[in-house]
């Protein structure tokens, strides 16, 4: 969609005041500065090679990237570039149906779809949700595979090929990866199997649309503010994140700070774009970042797909002991991931 076919409806839909949807966004701070992506900075990430054979050298840029950043750009990752548009496409044709065949997919035990509105990442906003709508496919081995939910083969019958297909390799990325974040450590480059985290990963397939703001025109009050993710830090281990190249995603690398300061993060072609959760900010004693971020509307629609690799429920996350001493003591306590996983997602969906 161009510009000029979206304005004269927001317009109308604003009383004909220019560019008044973004207007009436707010930051924290009660300031517009940063309401359009492209009004704030870029941040530069680093490149990490998951094909380097020089595994010292790489978990040595990841331990410095974890460090500073809490995120950065994976390339020579495994998935081809060909899976990722069909996955792309197929996301698309999904979202693109109407509401009452998604709605016969609604969320339940955390696989399914979730319209938009039910979620809403930062409970401390005045906004109603998040403007964006999901779909979740959970594990594909184990006892709960069997929860996951499928469009009929009769509506998209390459859909569930597909997303099992890019599940799996994502997955093995994942799982590649976790093994330099452990040497990062100074660790064995199987300590996460070991220790019962990756032993039976727990990984989550999110599948993201983000409608124009044309779309939803029509669902969004004046002076509300608006958000297509709000403000938060993943919840897990590791996320993996693809992207259609639509702007929108933001950083804030100092989530203590006020007022915050946010960061564009651009689209690198054939990249996903990494981040830690909060397990790994807990493991390792905030030594690597568990960095805030959100995704601004920018007028655009926009899709992505983020791959959650979360330790296995039942393992105990707790400070590593290369992490703590005497003078630096475990700032966290001990958490089942089970449990610290369930009652962030139950908060961030408690009231829709």
């Amino acid at each position: 969609m161009s510009s000029s076919k979206q304005m004269p409806l927001l317009n109308s839909r604003y009383g004909g005041r220019k560019d008044s949807i973004y207007q009436s966004m707010q930051t924290e701070s009660g300031t517009k500065p940063d309401i359009r992506a492209k009004m704030a900075e870029s941040v530069v990430l680093p490149v990490i090679d998951l094909s380097s054979s020089d595994r010292i050298s790489t978990a040595n840029s990841i331990r410095q990237a974890c460090m500073e950043y809490g995120f950065f750009y994976l390339v020579n990752h495994g998935v081809e570039e060909e899976l990722l548009e069909s996955v792309f496409d197929e996301s698309r044709k999904f979202f693109s149906l109407p509401l009452e065949e998604k709605m016969k997919l609604g969320r339940k035990d955390d696989v399914g779809f979730a319209p938009i509105y039910a979620e809403n990442l930062d409970s401390s906003t005045t906004s109603k949700g998040d403007l964006k709508e999901t779909f979740h496919i959970g594990p594909l081995e184990g006892e709960e595979s069997h929860l996951n939910l499928w469009p009929s083969t009769e509506i998209l019958p390459c859909w569930r090929f597909l997303m099992e297909k890019y599940y799996k390799k994502v997955l093995s990325t994942g799982e590649r990866l976790s093994t330099l974040i452990a040497l990062a450590l100074n660790l064995e480059d199987d300590f996460f199997k070991k220790i019962g985290a990756l032993d039976k990963p727990y990984g989550f397939l999110r599948l993201l649309h983000y409608p124009g703001l044309n779309e939803a025109a029509g669902e969004i009050e004046e002076e509300e503010v608006v958000y297509g993710a709000s403000a938060h830090s993943d919840y897990g281990m590791i996320t993996l994140l693809a992207t259609d190249g639509v702007p929108g995603l933001q950083v804030c690398k100092e989530k203590h700070k006020q007022p915050r300061t946010w960061e564009n993060v651009s689209h690198v072609k054939g990249a996903f774009i990494v981040n830690l959760g909060d397990m790994m900010e807990r493991w390792t004693n905030c030594l690597f970042r568990s960095t805030l971020h959100r995704v601004m509307p920018t007028g655009k629609e926009r899709y992505s797909m983020a791959f959650f690799l979360d330790p296995n429920p039942d393992c105990m996350v707790e400070c590593l002991k290369s992490c703590c001493t005497e003078s630096s003591p475990p700032r966290f306590p001990p958490v089942r991931s089970g449990d610290y996983l369930r009652d962030r997602i139950t908060a961030a969906y408690s009231y829709s």
